[in-house]
């Protein structure tokens, strides 16, 4: 890479992580710890002007030179995704028409510098006063920027849990958090001024929130379906751009209307055979195999270990020296947690580096009645735990992933997959993040690391996922409406109705972050198949798994065209 082009890429992260303060403390990257968005009308008239003189600035250095990884597919990635953004930027489906991404932003503004310990606490005391200062100006701003456009009454019950959970969190976790700290700060009276000023900080982002509540319910306009459908030329650019797709939304729909009838009759026939009552009775069978109280926790980590032997044992991966440590969620965001986009695993901040990395469990505690404790066991039964907590996420699905991209050569591969307020840091990183995961539990079945019922889970996951897929396509080119979608979620994919709604909501949302499940996936086993035919006796699974990582969290279809050249 010329030195001006690498100049240029510089100017595109210096410009990413001011704009986004928020997904840059999720990535490790602290210089803007202290800041919130600006997402008022200027503001984000200012952000389209920037990520324009961005984009003016990466395309003659793309023209300059022909693809090479990772340099020159770095500028096309960046390009990509400031298209992407100014896309969403001008239309009215993210901050300029939906107030969950306000409050999400808000929330977890503060959450990002209190859930780990990447610095002192009184350094991170001092960063969580002034994002707790700043969060009346965002939700002000955001209700500015809101105005009188009528909001999905789906996405105004999203906004308004989160609104609950972040009140949660500021009325009693701020405190605990706060008392958790004290306990071993070090310079006592300027501790106590510190904690003072951050207790007053939180009461006025309190009086925020709920003001911001009060505009929701009373001063928005609500609309029961306007507005969820991003519109196929949009979803057509998240294909083309963001997920490096080359087939058409109507040729992916019908590929995957077809593969979800195959796949419900592969479950429905796996499931009869265990159960008269097919896939029903296999959940309820699923969930009485749980952990003993006593031996709940540990079951965590014992899953983990025998994942790692079994895949080290069939020479799955080269497995990294990053370990998990799975932990009860902390006291201070315990409450909150179930009203916000809380993950358990949380992808780590690859700037951060920290030796462990700490896995989020819901705890038992000493005050729950039997029937609360059955509740927490029956919902993370050895199913949820091996299938979800483990294999998908914090074992060989997300969290080796997580190693490689924090490694990878690619500057948007170590960063594009990081969990962030709502949504990832850069939406190409999806198809190989959730991708990966999805390959990786099919990798394990693999080997022999599920039981016959988790196998019959795992039919169910690629029912599914191919749900989603067709929900993402449909309901964003027109041809589903929201209501629509969670039915079909209910009767034709067997979720709950409670899970479909709220899955039906998410996808209106954040379209073609759903299909990324399913393309990731295939495109990953469609690259193994061509490999291992290809290179015949010589073919070895863990280097090709190895050397697939390696390339970061970019589009699993762009590796796959990136193959031969590398």
């Amino acid at each position: 890479m010329t030195d001006s082009a690498r100049q240029v890429l510089d100017q595109f992260f210096n410009s990413y992580y001011r704009l986004r303060p928020v997904n840059a403390t999720f990535t490790g990257v602290h210089a803007h710890d202290h800041a919130l968005p600006d997402w008022s009308p200027e503001g984000l008239e200012v952000a389209e002007g920037e990520m324009r003189a961005r984009r003016a600035a990466l395309r003659p250095a793309i023209a300059a030179a022909p693809r090479r990884y990772p340099e020159q597919v770095d500028l096309e990635l960046a390009d990509a995704f400031l298209e992407i953004q100014l896309a969403e930027i001008e239309g009215p489906h993210f901050q300029r028409g939906n107030p969950s991404l306000h409050v999400g932003e808000a929330i977890f503004g503060v959450l990002s510098l209190v859930t780990r310990d990447f610095a002192p606490f009184e350094a991170r005391l001092e960063k969580v006063t002034s994002r707790l200062l700043a969060v009346p100006r965002l939700l002000a701003d955001g209700r500015r920027t809101l105005g009188s456009r009528p909001i999905p009454s789906a996405w105004t019950a999203r906004a308004l849990r989160e609104c609950q959970g972040a009140l949660v969190f500021l009325r009693h976790g701020l405190e605990r958090w706060l008392a958790h700290g004290s306990l071993t700060r070090s310079g006592r009276v300027l501790a106590e001024t510190s904690l003072d000023a951050a207790r007053e900080a939180g009461r006025q982002a309190q009086d925020s929130v709920e003001q911001f509540v009060a505009w929701l319910t009373s001063g928005a306009t609500v609309s029961e379906e306007s507005g969820c459908a991003c519109g196929p030329e949009l979803f057509d650019l998240l294909l083309a751009r963001g997920h490096w797709c080359r087939r058409s939304r109507a040729e992916l729909l019908g590929e995957a209307k077809d593969a979800f009838e195959a796949a419900r009759a592969a479950l429905d026939e796996r499931a009869r055979r265990h159960a008269a009552g097919g896939w029903a009775d296999v959940q309820a069978q699923l969930a009485s195999e749980h952990p003993a109280p006593e031996r709940y926790l540990a079951s965590f980590q014992e899953t983990w270990d025998a994942c790692r032997r079994v895949a080290q044992e069939h020479d799955l991966v080269t497995w990294p020296d990053y370990p998990i440590r799975y932990v009860p969620i902390p006291e201070w965001t315990r409450d909150a947690a179930p009203y916000l986009y809380y993950l358990s695993y949380r992808s780590p901040a690859p700037f951060d580096r920290l030796d462990v990395h700490d896995y989020l469990v819901t705890p038992l505690t000493p005050g729950m009645t039997a029937e609360e404790q059955q509740r927490v066991l029956r919902a993370n039964n050895n199913s949820v735990i091996k299938l979800n907590h483990v294999v998908h996420h914090g074992a060989i699905g997300h969290h080796v992933q997580n190693f490689y991209a924090c490694r990878s050569a690619s500057r948007i591969g170590q960063i594009a997959a990081v969990d962030c307020a709502s949504r990832i840091a850069m939406f190409s990183g999806g198809t190989v993040a959730e991708g990966w995961a999805c390959y990786a539990t099919d990798l394990m079945d693999e080997a022999g690391f599920l039981t016959p019922l988790e196998q019959v889970s795992e039919r169910h996951s690629r029912v599914r996922q191919l749900a989603r897929a067709i929900v993402d396509i449909e309901l964003h080119q027109g041809t589903m409406s929201l209501e629509r979608a969670s039915a079909f979620y209910h009767e034709r994919a067997g979720m709950a109705e409670a899970a479909a709604r709220a899955e039906a909501c998410k996808n209106s949302m954040f379209p073609g972050a759903a299909v990324m499940y399913w393309l990731g996936k295939d495109a990953i086993h469609r690259l193994r198949a061509e490999q291992s035919t290809r290179g015949g006796a010589s073919f070895s699974l863990g280097r090709f798994h190895d050397r697939f990582l390696a390339f970061g969290a970019i589009p699993a279809l762009l590796i796959a065209e990136l193959w031969d050249q590398v």
